[in-house]
């Protein structure tokens, strides 16, 4: 039993084929599976398929059962394969959208796509409802804050994903949408009740076991109305993951972990004690990074934890049965063909999401749909994108906002400012922006970054017609709620800024509604 713990490890490593550590590590020792990170591990659709097909080639010389492969392919701000693959606009998108047989056909997509690629677990959908605006760590990952939405959304995108052979996972579980802080970095605390919890955070979750889910992940957030402690990690507590996920929700697929190296978790030696806690609180997987001094001083800490009896059979058959159960599953799917990632249907399904969900908040100036002279002169104003959480991809996202409203109108400059924008380019604007008769300004989640919000409170005094653009959470208004004119997007992928410009100028409807409330300081919103 002692030599089948490697089966309760989902590893990664740093390259585009297997290296040589991992080649060996196949050969002799068992391992569940490895997750695949866009930075590390992908570099076009062709090389990840190889990837892949290496690594199921070489468990199955060396007698293992079939590799569970993992990536996040959330869609929205996080897409781990690569540009070559469908981006759909994202879970809030969706949420705007409201339409689960659309969220099913998303993941339906989605998990053609994985499977062609040899992925055949996907860490999704995000099941946390975005009940903080203040969350620094959800919001546009997040359907919305109602939950009959979100659960509705989240059982269409497991029943997708899984009618395509690739495995759904919930996170996470018990819900974070409301946390203050982000779990990369330090523990946070969701202090409600149980009954607060189970109206809110826990029906997501429900609606997406009970369409068939085959892994939860654990969250790294404390929860004390489950715990009864206030400094227990919920992926730690048997009262969570054994107690109330098996016993009192009656799951049986697999519970993995949210990425063992984050902060609220503890590291270093001591991540050890850790890892022993969540396999006796029944977690089934443990969700490595390509850190190879971890992974190897983990594996040895649970040989010898098995040897000290702090692990037994009683914690690790149920579990490995789980595992192989899953294994099985995932092998029984076919592999479709790679030219079905990135399809003409897909793409076509990402702008009608991205479509869907465009939607008018504000109106008041009678603006939209835009009526212009041709010689009228545009400015389009937006932050560079980056990587605002470790959970995020934006940074490999080109700006096309600008290129999207000259499908419309001749005449467009585009300003693209440091994220957050400098007090020069501020005042640089302030000066340029006179000489334009439509100013079209994006900003990225402003409302947590006071920059941005003073970039467009600067703008708006001008006598110029502005609409004002949330490109990513829909709290942005909340930072300038003198803006006349207000639109949200959810996303800014391709999809979504050739569906913003076309609602713009009327060519479609806004169909979307806001999937948040919005409230500013002073109830303007």
């Amino acid at each position: 039993m002692k030599n089948q713990l490697g089966y309760k490890l989902m590893l990664a490593f740093k390259g585009l084929s297997v290296p040589k550590r991992m080649r060996q590590w196949i050969s002799n020792r068992p391992v569940g599976g490895f997750t695949i990170f866009r930075p590390l591990n992908v570099k076009n659709l062709a090389q990840v398929r190889a990837l892949t097909s290496e690594l199921q080639a070489r468990a199955a010389r060396a007698g293992q059962s079939p590799l569970i492969i993992a990536a996040d392919q959330e869609g929205g701000q996080l897409n781990a394969l690569g540009e070559e693959t469908t981006l759909f606009p994202g879970n809030m998108a969706l949420g705007a959208a409201g339409d689960k047989h659309l969220a099913y056909e998303v993941g339906r997509a989605q998990g053609r796509e994985l499977a062609a690629l040899g992925i055949n677990v996907n860490y999704a959908p995000n099941c946390d409802l975005n009940t903080n605006p203040a969350n620094p760590a959800c919001g546009i990952r997040s359907f919305g804050d109602e939950p009959t939405l979100a659960a509705e959304m989240a059982a269409a995108l497991v029943s997708g994903l899984q009618a395509e052979g690739v495995a759904a996972t919930i996170k996470h579980f018990p819900g974070k949408g409301d946390a203050q802080v982000d779990s990369h970095y330090e523990m946070p605390l969701i202090d409600h009740d149980r009954a607060r919890l189970e109206e809110i955070e826990l029906r997501p979750f429900r609606a997406a076991i009970d369409a068939g889910a085959k892994l939860v992940m654990s969250g790294h957030f404390a929860i004390p109305a489950l715990t009864g402690t206030t400094d227990l990690p919920a992926t730690l507590s048997r009262a969570v993951m054994r107690d109330f996920v098996r016993q009192e929700l009656g799951f049986e697929g697999i519970v993995i972990t949210d990425a063992l190296d984050m902060g609220a978790i503890t590291q270093g030696a001591g991540q050890l004690i850790d890892v022993i806690a969540a396999m006796r609180a029944e977690v089934d997987l443990m969700l490595l990074t390509a850190d190879s001094k971890v992974q190897e001083r983990l594996y040895a800490g649970l040989q010898l934890a098995y040897s000290r009896g702090l692990l037994d059979a009683a914690h690790l058959e149920p579990s490995l049965r789980r595992i192989m159960a899953l294994k099985r599953w995932v092998a029984s799917h076919p592999q479709p063909d790679l030219e079905v990632v990135g399809c003409a249907a897909h793409q076509s399904l990402a702008q009608t999401v991205a479509e869907r969900s465009m939607t008018l908040v504000r109106n008041e100036a009678g603006l939209l749909p835009l009526r212009l002279y041709s010689s009228a002169r545009i400015a389009v104003i937006m932050p560079q994108p980056k990587d605002l959480t470790p959970a995020d991809t934006s940074s490999y996202i080109k700006p096309t906002l600008a290129a999207a409203v000259r499908d419309h109108h001749p005449t467009v400059d585009e300003f693209i400012t440091g994220h957050p924008p400098s007090d020069e380019e501020i005042t640089a604007l302030r000066g340029k922006i006179q000489e334009y008769d439509l100013i079209l300004i994006g900003t990225l989640s402003a409302s947590m970054d006071s920059q941005q919000a003073r970039l467009v409170q600067t703008l708006l005094p001008f006598d110029i017609p502005t609409v004002t653009v949330a490109l990513r959470t829909p709290y942005d208004l909340t930072v300038y709620p003198e803006a006349q004119t207000h639109v949200c997007t959810y996303s800014i992928l391709p999809s979504s800024m050739k569906a913003l410009a076309a609602a713009l100028w009327g060519k479609i409807e806004f169909k979307g509604q806001l999937p948040v409330k919005l409230r500013s300081k002073n109830n303007k919103v």
